[in-house]
């Protein structure tokens, strides 16, 4: 049996992912004792439209001073959003040890070590007791799961009674191959794409009810057609998600691009409600 964990994780591991922030940080001449949410937020944010497309999605709903779970929370970029601007208690869980490290030491960098915690450990075993948090939120996570049965039962599991589930996430829409390297996998081997359809039956079937559904394809396609044309023009970003996604960057965003435009992908937003 392949261990998928591992592939997923080897897949997203940069080495010494802190002290390359750091590092661009300190070069473009920013005081490390006074570093703000802004001055990261190219680089803590990995899915599409970044920190745009976070603030959209907690906007559609009320989370002032929630229990927050963020499943697949990378570096922390939302999390950090939801302490600072709506009061949230967040705690974030990714399978990259890299990522959590990296994310608990922004957290501190950036004053928000007291409202952001984050653990190592795999969404399809959430290590926390029922009934944990009032909101659960995910983006770009579900692809690199092949379970996804357990992986909605795990959230709706940890959800209090009226619990709240948001969703931001890629999608199979086509029947054509999919075209790798993708940002969330080099290859097939962990990438488990499947329609929105399927996520919805697995989300009722477990009580939930749907309050919202969003397209969100022809955003990411503008959002995309705009970074391409300005790597072209001014080369990659002092400190972007080029950092993470390295020297396929470009190739990897092309393939994303030509997938969505082509109708064999698509990206959807939506909030569930128990």
């Amino acid at each position: 049996m392949k261990d998928f964990s591992s592939i997923t994780e080897k897949h997203y591991y940069r080495s010494n992912l802190l002290e390359e922030i750091i590092s661009r940080l300190e070069k473009q001449g920013i005081d490390l004792s006074k570093v703000k949410r802004k001055d990261i937020a190219g680089v803590d944010e990995f899915h599409v439209r970044g920190a745009q497309v976070s603030k959209e999605l907690a906007e559609s709903i009320d989370l002032e001073n929630a229990k927050l779970l963020d499943v697949g929370c990378g570096l922390g970029g939302p999390a950090r959003m939801l302490a600072d601007e709506y009061g949230c208690q967040v705690t974030g869980i990714d399978l990259s040890q890299e990522f959590i490290r990296t994310a608990t030491n922004l957290s501190e960098l950036v004053g928000f070590s007291n409202s952001t915690k984050f653990v190592c450990g795999d969404a399809t075993k959430l290590p926390f007791e029922d009934g944990s948090f009032d909101v659960v939120w995910t983006q770009h996570v579900q692809m690199n799961i092949k379970d996804k049965e357990k992986f909605y039962s795990e959230i709706n599991r940890v959800l209090t009674d009226k619990g709240i589930f948001l969703y931001y996430d890629i999608f199979k829409k086509g029947n054509q191959e999919v075209t790798y390297p993708m940002p969330w996998a080099s290859d097939s081997a962990i990438s488990f794409l499947s329609p929105p359809t399927e996520m919805e039956k697995t989300l009722i079937d477990l009580k939930f009810k749907n309050l919202q559904s969003v397209d969100q394809t022809d955003n990411g396609i503008f959002f995309f057609e705009k970074f391409i044309e300005q790597i072209d023009q001014l080369g990659p970003p002092k400190l972007g998600l080029n950092v993470l996604m390295g020297a396929t960057t470009k190739t990897k965003i092309f393939n994303l691009l030509s997938g969505l435009k082509e109708g064999n992908l698509t990206l959807q937003s939506g909030v569930f409600v128990k």
